[in-house]
């Protein structure tokens, strides 16, 4: 290290290495001076909603949305979309009458259209353009059987809902990104076509995903429910027997806050975000309704509902040791209290 001193023979301090304690006043001489790079602003603006706890300038939810603007950068399509498996759509050939229960189910206004499978999108079919034309199909048949002054009903008996819903001519175009995509530059490229859904696409051109622009927002604002959103269930609950009840899609770190292991450090965990994916991985396939795959740390997974593709449900037991199974042998197998594992 130098040993330079200043002109009143005082040491130079040198900067930390760390980016959490550089000299703020030194980095905003060296920006103004062009020196260093003018990015080093959203860090600064990131440091000082940090260190601003008790300033009454901002509550603390414009603290947390202006957190969340400055880190959207960073964000990619890949860690907004909606998975394959979770996709409601609808085929082209599906006909008025199942679409009309389907959008009754399925509480989205906008469905994505395909051909023979999800990785033919033929485009979105938006419930208004649905009950556009059935009113424009039940105006024409109110028209011919109305007579007098009088603007008659609709006739609802006039419309075919055995009609085609390629035939229908209602389907609007979307969007095609990729996984890796800047979520901001999805967010303004949404904002210029006007069109409020992404299908993103792995490198073979199949469907990976969807991404609506109210996802994207969600990401500034929170998560946004309107009055037919059902109450957000927990993914992960606590039986009366001590075992664990899980949404196959909970994330390891929600895994981690409730059982107080973390299973991200598990050899070949990296790359995998949710639970399910976790016990897949275990098993080296997707394992059956009633299977029970042994976990690390003592756990076992029990799988209570899956398909062919996916694990949907499943409950996690503490296996017990040989001590404890042999004195209270056919006890549930159920995690130890913090205070008696303290102890």
């Amino acid at each position: 290290m130098n040993e330079d001193r200043s002109r009143n023979d005082r040491p130079v301090r040198t900067l930390p290495d760390s980016d959490d304690t550089r000299d703020h006043w030194y980095d905003r001489v060296l920006t103004r001076l062009g020196l260093k790079p003018r990015d080093s602003i959203r860090h600064d603006l990131e440091d000082a909603l940090d260190e601003a706890v008790e300033d009454t300038d901002f509550s603390p939810q414009e603290r947390a949305m202006l957190k969340n603007v400055l880190s959207f950068h960073r964000i990619r399509v890949e860690d907004v979309m909606v998975p394959r498996a979770d996709i409601v759509a609808v085929a082209a050939d599906t006909n008025l009458g199942e679409l009309l229960n389907l959008f009754r189910t399925a509480g989205h206004s906008r469905l994505p259209v395909y051909g023979e499978t999800l990785d033919d999108p033929k485009g979105m079919v938006h419930i208004r353009d649905f009950l556009d034309f059935i009113a424009m199909r039940a105006d024409g048949g109110a028209s011919e059987a109305g007579s007098g002054d009088e603007a008659p009903l609709p006739s609802l008996g006039q419309i075919d809902l055995s009609m085609a819903l390629s035939s229908a001519n209602i389907l609007r175009p979307v969007l095609f990104v990729p996984r890796s995509m800047p979520a901001i530059d999805l967010l303004v490229r949404m904002q210029a076509t006007r069109t409020h859904m992404a299908l993103v696409i792995d490198e073979y051109g199949g469907t990976d995903g969807l991404v609506s622009i109210e996802d994207l927002v969600e990401m500034v604002v929170g998560d946004i429910e309107d009055e037919h959103d059902e109450d957000a269930t927990l993914t992960i609950v606590q039986a009366a027997d001590g075992t664990f009840v899980a949404d196959a899609r909970a994330s390891l770190d929600e895994v981690k806050e409730a059982l107080g292991l973390d299973l991200t450090e598990e050899e070949g965990a990296e790359d995998i975000d949710t639970i399910g994916g976790f016990i897949v991985t275990l098993a080296g396939r997707v394992p059956s309704r009633s299977e029970v795959i042994e976990g690390p740390s003592g756990l076992e997974f029990e799988v209570l509902d899956a398909d062919p593709r996916r694990v949907k449900r499943l409950r996690i037991h503490r296996r017990m040791p040989a001590s404890d199974s042999e004195a209270g042998e056919g006890q549930p197998l159920a995690p130890r209290p913090e205070s008696a594992a303290a102890e």
